[in-house]
């Protein structure tokens, strides 16, 4: 008997796929009464050209390492993403990145849409299904991620490859929407893409002229390919979304054009074959409804009451397309790495490692250790140091600033290190430009791309990064974010470009490791912390002026940065009467003071308290050895919001802190004028005292 898909021709299997793509999207969005059924439904026909044509990837190992990359930065048509990875039979991963026999994305799961615990949530989520290469959710985050896997995959060609062995040429394709190119990250990221002419990198735009509200043109009627070659890149244009021969045709543009990024600007039919919704907003985020269902089913030809249905013939035609070329490629490159392996035995060594986020053998020499200072110098000065000497360590340690490198010492300065530009792929200092929301998302996308990124800015300008800063954190990536001019510290430019909130803001991101070291040896054991990450993003909070490097040899060591919180500075009896504790620039106030204290007979304590994350999850023994319940005078000192601090001073505690903006002056008065002096601590701590009596 002849199987029912060899009576099928190409064509009419090219469109049952199709079909079966927007079927699936329209039933579990149905099923779940929640979703976006729209774009799945117009776009299917580009996926399924890309997929089965085009991309590069081997479902039976979807983390290979020269895979294209595809972002479904319209991350609220997630149904597009879960059908192809359910088609195209992708293998599931385990968090040491190893392919299970498991399916990422089964007919069940699809069904259990927009559920709890369900490998199919609302959005896309990186780490949670097999196959999704970032967290889409917030609309331009997705391509601003691209732009940082553009770059990796461009510094890891210049790096690794040789002749004969061309280990890393992979693709970046994402799929985005008009959101995606109204909120400012997109644009930050397209003219960065430009800037930096990255061959690799394709952008298909959905020009579906419908946005959530209503007609796109009641907020946006630009000209999108003309604002796109504005930025340098190549603009391509499909008339219709299911001309497969005009798509394959724009895509083999793309892979032509070596000189610069492309857009394939992609005029599509939200909502595609619904008889009531076709074009509307409806099909945006709601549900068809059960009528509009069937009709919608019927105008594809598809039975009217079938739901979750795959055809005989469409499994098969995803392992005859993007399984068997997949998988042929795969095989291909695993051949020329093992010769490669043998050839250069130093280059994959250090790939494999980067696969497993391990770090290098002497990861860690020569970082320095800082002699006893009253002085001292700017934690932003030994942050620069050490960054330094950790990059000639780790080869794949690598980024760059929002246009500030010479305020936030994030310059990489050795030799080789180099400046990352066009026709200059193999250098280590990236040049971001003002666009600090845009750095924040490449540096994301650079950290899934298993390359170990960093940024710096100033610290108030985490405002601008914060939707990527908490994604980082969502997708549990070691993206690592240096801040500097860290506190009202940094005087005359005043209260907008000083930090008050931003301690507590990302104090309250899960995930997220902040450290606020106190002098250039917290610097150097924060930095040690940071690198030995795999799964949570860093932030270090670092100071503009110079403060005292402690004399190691009278107060503790700082390797008690690793535990979040340690003992500095000991009442003589190990029994103190108060406990007063800070982070960063002021712990050094606190020192003062205590030294103040223990001259008038008051026996005090200093803890410095570089990260309340890690401090958070030290056993419940050390944190009372470091803050007895028992001694209740306690004083937090931080020139930021004490917002917080009441958990670690108790309800007779005493909290220094800004309870308003700053303001424009010479750090000396501003320090005077907002309490941040020694007095003002011995002032406290013998209130907090009386208090507990």
């Amino acid at each position: 008997m002849v199987a029912s898909e060899q009576l099928l021709t190409g064509k009419q299997l090219e469109t049952l796929s199709i079909n079966t793509i927007r079927t699936l999207a329209i039933d579990a969005v149905q099923k779940a009464n929640s979703g976006h059924p729209g774009a799945p439904m117009a776009l299917a026909p580009v996926a399924y050209c890309l997929w089965q044509q085009f991309l590069r990837f081997d479902p039976a190992n979807p983390t290979w390492p020269n895979r294209d990359r595809f972002v479904l930065s319209n991350g609220h048509a997630s149904m597009l993403l879960y059908a192809m990875l359910y088609l195209s039979q992708v293998r599931g991963v385990n968090p040491e990145y190893e392919t299970t026999g498991e399916f990422a994305v089964t007919l069940d799961d699809i069904k259990n849409f927009r559920q709890i615990d369900s490998k199919t949530p609302g959005h896309p989520e990186y780490r949670h299904t097999a196959g999704v290469e970032t967290t889409t959710g917030p609309l331009g985050q997705g391509i601003g991620n691209t732009v940082g896997m553009a770059i990796a995959a461009n510094w890891l060609a210049a790096n690794f490859n040789r002749p004969g062995f061309e280990i890393f040429n992979y693709n970046v394709y994402a799929f985005c929407g008009d959101g995606d190119l109204m909120e400012g990250v997109g644009s930050e990221a397209a003219s960065l893409a430009g800037h930096l002419k990255l061959p690799n990198l394709c952008w298909t735009y959905d020009n579906n002229r419908i946005t959530l509200d209503g007609p796109a043109d009641w907020s946006f009627t630009e000209d999108v390919g003309e604002r796109f070659q504005g930025y340098g890149w190549n603009v391509v244009h499909v008339t219709d979304a299911n001309d497969l021969v005009a798509l394959a045709k724009a895509y083999n543009t793309f892979l032509e054009t070596r000189d610069r990024p492309t857009l394939i600007v992609v005029n599509s039919h939200i909502g595609y074959g619904s008889p009531h919704k076709h074009d509307t907003n409806e099909a945006h985020g709601e549900p068809l409804g059960e009528e509009e269902v069937r009709l919608t089913k019927k105008n594809y030809g598809w039975p009217e009451d079938a739901k979750f249905l795959v055809p005989d013939g469409v499994l098969e035609n995803f392992r005859q397309g993007i399984g068997k070329r997949g998988h042929d490629l795969q095989h291909k490159w695993q051949t020329s790495f093992a010769e490669y392996t043998r050839k250069f035995p130093e280059l994959a060594d250090q790939i494999n490692r980067m696969q497993h986020r391990e770090l290098p053998d002497g990861w860690n020499k020569n970082l320095p250790d800082f002699p006893a200072d009253p002085k001292g110098m700017a934690t932003r000065d030994s942050g620069g140091k050490v960054l330094n000497v950790l990059a000639q360590n780790i080869p794949w340690l690598m980024g760059g600033s929002a246009d500030l490198a010479t305020s936030d010492r994030t310059r990489l300065k050795f030799e080789g290190a180099g400046d990352f530009q066009p026709g200059s792929y193999a250098a280590r200092n990236l040049h971001f430009g003002v666009r600090e929301h845009a750095m924040a998302g490449a540096v994301n996308g650079l950290a899934v791309s298993k390359i170990r990124p960093y940024c710096g800015t100033f610290f108030n300008f985490t405002d601008y990064m914060k939707p990527a800063v908490r994604l980082a954190a969502l997708m549990q990536v070691p993206s690592i974010f240096i801040y500097t001019h860290d506190s009202i510290g940094l005087g005359e430019d005043g209260p907008t470009h000083q930090p008050i909130e931003q301690l507590a803001m990302l104090r309250a991101v899960p995930g997220l490791v902040l450290l606020r070291p106190a002098d250039a040896n917290e610097v150097v054991e924060a930095w040690k912390v940071i690198m030995q990450l795999k799964h949570e993003p860093a932030a270090i909070v670092l100071t503009r002026q110079p403060l005292p490097t402690f004399d190691r040899s009278k107060y503790a060591p700082a390797a008690g940065v690793a535990k979040g919180a340690y003992v500095l500075a000991e009442a003589s009896d190990g029994k103190p009467e108060v406990i007063l504790m800070g982070t960063g620039s002021e712990v050094s106030l606190c020192v003062t003071a205590y030294e103040q204290l223990t001259a008038a007979g008051i026996k005090a304590r200093v803890v410095s308290m570089p990260s309340w994350d890690i401090f958070e999850k030290q056993s419940e023994d050390y944190k009372k050895q470091v803050l007895p319940p028992a001694v209740k005078a306690r004083v937090s000192v931080e020139a930021a919001s004490t917002f917080g601090w009441s958990q670690y001073v108790g309800p007779t505690g005493k909290m220094i802190g800004m309870h308003r903006f700053g303001a424009s002056a010479p750090i000396k008065d501003l320090l005077k004028k907002f309490g941040f002096t020694a007095d003002k601590v011995v002032e406290a701590a013998r209130e907090a005292i009386a208090l507990s009596k």
